[in-house]
């Protein structure tokens, strides 16, 4: 199986974010000094990637959907610092470096994932330039993905004694507290597109939702089976705060068994929605860059599937 990393994507998406700056104040210089230690800190930038080989799938031009893409990083990295504090996992490291709260203090790190989701809708709504009632769709679509029916929601019910046990709630649970953001790098690519209704859009869907069931899945995986330097923070942390995972769940066969499942179910999406393509040109725009118009949307899904940190 091919499981190369579209790193070329990874690569524009790192050079914009380090042109991104957030204040012209000498007040809150600092500020911005400990969201950009964030942001910067690295990582394989899956989610943002994700929106740019969409893009390419559905026929826009990669380099049009930087700004969505870019806000969609602000947004998870947001979600990491407030992830790391005392008060939700207590993490001391992120990819190998000192969490947020750690270097700059927990009130600082508190503002700086506020400031981070804010300058994310601002950056969108400023500098993604499609047709104004597009932008206003993905902005819509991005605030449902991360607000109480997605990211946030998911926090909860992952933290929540109230959370009923069993396969159906767990993944349910990560389908909005990972999946929704994951789902929103497709999904807003397809809107910034005019793309809403058809088969196809079906087919994204299914891939998007999925995306996101596997991602989790295979996280839960590396949290047992990983190492410290790999992972870039301390192996076992769910184990150590009593989360429910798909680990504690099923057992580790099972999970990987469940894992291979989701993997095909995406993959099998993928080819859907490259066999109807929702805009005419997209078939043809690839063809003619040497590839077929889902090759990297491919590679990031077998990427996850055999990542190993």
């Amino acid at each position: 199986m091919n499981a190369r990393y579209p790193e070329h994507l990874r690569q524009e998406v790192e050079r914009y974010l380090q042109g991104m700056r957030f204040s012209s104040e000498a007040l809150t210089a600092g500020l911005e000094e400990a969201m950009r230690y964030s942001l910067l800190a690295g990582g394989k930038r899956i989610r943002p990637v994700l929106a740019l080989a969409t893009a390419r799938a559905v026929g826009l031009e990669q380099q049009e959907v930087l700004p969505l893409a870019g806000a969609i990083e602000l947004i998870h990295t947001y979600s990491l610092i407030h992830d790391d504090l005392p008060a939700m996992d207590d993490d001391d490291l992120r990819r190998g470096q000192p969490t947020c709260h750690v270097k700059f203090g927990e009130d600082v790190a508190i503002l700086a994932g506020d400031g981070l989701y804010a300058e994310a809708f601002r950056h969108l709504l400023t500098h993604q330039r499609s047709a104004p009632a597009r932008v206003l769709g993905a902005a819509a679509e991005l605030a449902a993905a991360t607000g109480v029916s997605g990211m946030v929601g998911g926090q909860y019910a992952d933290v929540s004694p109230h959370t009923p046990p069993g396969g159906a709630a767990l993944r349910r649970l990560h389908e909005l507290k990972t999946g929704r953001l994951i789902g929103a790098s497709v999904l807003c690519v397809l809107l910034l597109g005019g793309i809403v209704d058809g088969p196809a859009t079906i087919a994204f869907r299914r891939f998007a939702t999925e995306m996101g069931v596997l991602f989790q899945i295979v996280d839960d995986i590396l949290d047992v089976t990983g190492t410290d330097d790999a992972l870039g923070k301390p192996r076992g942390s769910d184990e150590r705060h009593g989360k429910r995972t798909y680990v504690s769940e099923f057992g580790i066969e099972r999970a990987r068994e469940l894992a291979a499942e989701s993997h095909r179910t995406a993959r099998q999406a993928l080819d859907e929605a490259a066999a109807r393509p929702p805009m005419g040109g997209a078939a043809e725009a690839a063809s003619a860059r040497g590839g077929h118009a889902t090759a990297e949307l491919e590679q990031i899904v077998d990427f996850i599937y055999r990542r190993t940190s």
